[in-house]
């Protein structure tokens, strides 16, 4: 298969097994994944299992997409600035002569073939504006031709959790609630956020705190969102979680042929209005386009790159509140710049 018709999930997934293992392991084993670190069960778990396993390849072939992205996500962190500073002013939309040249660039400061690869398999599986150069790049230069993933044959394993009755399922999310509100006490007895507070880590991976924005006289006046007639009768555009940007799986406007079973991606939003069951949001996306515009707040809110807030409004199904995986709340400034 090439990977001009791999899907971003394959080569995702064919891009890990293309690194070399010592490099991948090291970075797993520098990973705190005790059970007190803030990171999702479906990451988690899996690089808990690579840890204690030490098999690259089944984690790159059957591991859950979440914890393979989170991984080439790290692994490309710091080849990716280097990348970045040799595009230049063309950064943000290379040709593919701009991006071989920034390749070749950072390959003669000293970066190697597990480099370009974990920068030009993150680009793809982000979706970046480069992605379609990427893939061109990852299909014709013969030292970064990506290998096939092996043939698994499936077992219940930590990579691939057995399924559990819904019931059993509900009753553990709801001692989860529990112990998070017991943890936390009552809303009014917690203590007001300091006006100077360190923004949330980096990673998108980790953040799971939620945080409230902060209020000031000298902010102006948060500018009413207009909902159409439809919107208005369905949604409060004043409901609490109006302002915060969240985690969400935002459903794919096609289905890719080559990934049916893919119909939706986990990314952050901004809620514009909700009602007791439904939220209304904007998707965040971390590539420009005519219909998106920038987010002021990424860097403060703790998001790890640029992205852009798309025009489109989707409605989407709001199962707990409690639950919900706030990233921050947007100060008035900020949300006017938006609407």
């Amino acid at each position: 298969m090439s990977s001009n018709s791999s899907s971003a999930t394959d080569i995702t997934r064919r891009a890990i097994l293309k690194i070399d293992e010592s490099i991948v392991m090291s970075m797993v084993d520098g990973l705190d994944l005790r059970g007190h670190a803030k990171i999702s069960a479906v990451v988690g778990m899996p690089l808990r299992t690579l840890q204690q396993r030490r098999d690259v390849a089944t984690f790159a072939a059957a591991a859950p997409i979440a914890a393979v992205h989170a991984l080439l996500e790290l692994l490309a962190m710091a080849p990716l600035e280097k990348m970045i500073a040799a595009l230049g002013d063309h950064a943000d939309a290379p040709n593919f002569d701009q991006l071989v040249a920034a390749v070749d660039a950072v390959q003669a400061a000293g970066a190697d073939v597990n480099d370009i690869v974990a920068v030009l398999g993150f680009a793809v599986a982000e979706e970046f504006p480069a992605a379609p150069h990427c893939r061109r790049l990852l299909e014709e230069r013969p030292e970064l031709l990506l290998p096939e993933l092996p043939d698994l044959v499936a077992s219940s394993t930590l990579l691939s959790p057995k399924e559990t009755d819904p019931e059993i399922r509900e009753a553990r999310r709801r001692r989860r609630e529990e112990e998070k509100k017991r943890k936390r006490g009552p809303v009014s007895a917690r203590p007001p956020r300091p006006s100077k507070a360190k923004p949330p880590a980096s990673s998108r991976t980790v953040m799971k705190a939620a945080t409230t924005g902060e209020d000031s006289d000298n902010q102006p006046a948060r500018r009413r969102l207009l909902l159409t007639p439809a919107e208005g009768e369905r949604f409060n555009p004043d409901h609490p979680l109006a302002g915060f940007v969240v985690i969400v799986d935002v459903p794919f406007d096609a289905l890719d042929p080559l990934a049916p079973e893919q119909t939706s991606k986990e990314r952050p939003a901004v809620v514009v209005a909700a009602n007791d069951d439904t939220m209304l949001v904007r998707p965040v996306y971390s590539s420009a386009a005519p219909t998106r515009t920038v987010l002021s707040a990424w860097r403060r809110l703790g998001l790890d790159h640029v992205c852009y807030v798309d025009d489109a409004r989707v409605a989407l199904a709001l199962s707990s509140v409690a639950s919900l995986e706030r990233v921050g709340r947007l100060s008035d400034e900020e949300w006017n710049a938006l609407f």
